[in-house]
């Protein structure tokens, strides 16, 4: 438990450790660079002072990604936007300083990603979506449907924070440690794979701690005012604790909480989990769709 909870917290937030058996970025940056989906397009556009990058897969209903921390589209989703892109339009972003993205002269927040990704939608015409955020994403889902309900279908929370006591206590400390050298290799050879910046690399890298250092307890009333259906999934594994999770599928209205085996991101496939040679995508994923789909 302690060394989950120690990888997982030296990154920007609840990214996974990577191991040598772990595939390489290049397979996911093909998956999300439409060589395995129809339909694909992808360009910049200017938002609240930044130019955000964004991807759009396949057609019908829209659903918006939104990654973890120190990842891209690639390595948090590579695996599942060719799955979803079969029956939906999938609208991917890289947030701020991420990826692709500029970075603009003020700290990260979870708000702000929010503000940015509700601009973006606005820009590419999208009235309406559905949201799925995965980590530090799933805080940022959680913002989305606080602030621009309007926008909002409904959501999927992926190991998703909303109270300081939802990780253990230890999580803190180690995230006082969290720095480039032990930043995950993959996400690392990802983001320079896009943006060969070192200097940026670092810049994102250090938002993103400080973010989670600074992060506060999202209040109760927010939580409670959020009317979306909501599915909210969590690894058994996950430094996301199983207490939390359920605490929140109580506060939120119309959720429901699903817990599968494995560590966290591995029920994604994401990046530093894939090494693993895990299939829990191959259910996980019909049971979001399930999810979105139904009629409630």
């Amino acid at each position: 438990m302690k060394r989950t909870i120690l990888c997982l917290g030296l990154v920007s937030l609840l990214t996974g450790c990577g191991g040598s058996d772990t595939q390489s970025p290049d397979r996911n940056q093909d998956l999300a660079a439409g060589k395995d989906t129809a339909g694909f397009q992808s360009g910049h556009l200017p938002v609240n002072g930044i130019k955000m990058y964004y991807q759009i897969h396949g057609s019908g209903k829209p659903i918006v990604l939104i990654h973890g921390g120190g990842s891209t589209i690639e390595t948090t989703f590579g695996r599942v936007i060719p799955l979803l892109a079969r029956h939906r339009k999938v609208i991917a972003v890289d947030l701020q300083a991420h990826g692709r993205t500029s970075d603009r002269n003020k700290e990260e927040s979870f708000e702000q990603d929010a503000d940015d990704v509700a601009a973006l939608l606005g820009k590419l015409n999208i009235g309406r979506a559905d949201f799925f955020g995965f980590s530090n994403g799933g805080t940022t889902t959680l913002q989305i449907a606080i602030r621009h309900p309007e926008i909002v279908g409904k959501i999927v929370l992926g190991s998703a924070l909303a109270k300081r006591s939802g990780v253990p206590v230890e999580f803190w400390d180690f995230m006082k440690q969290a720095n480039l050298a032990n930043m995950p290799q993959e996400l690392k050879d990802a983001y320079l794979s896009v943006t060969p910046d070192t200097a940026g690399l670092q810049t994102m890298q250090d938002k993103d701690a400080r973010r989670v250092l600074n992060f506060k307890d999202i209040p109760d009333v927010q939580l409670g005012s959020i009317h979306a259906p909501a599915l909210i999934v969590i690894a058994d594994k996950d430094v996301i604790r199983p207490e939390h999770a359920l605490q929140m599928q109580r506060q939120i209205q119309r959720a429901q909480l699903a817990i599968v085996p494995g560590v966290h991101g591995e029920y994604i496939g994401e990046i530093t989990t894939v090494g693993k040679g895990s299939d829990q995508v191959n259910f996980v994923i019909p049971m979001i769709e399930q999810f979105l789909d139904n009629a409630n």
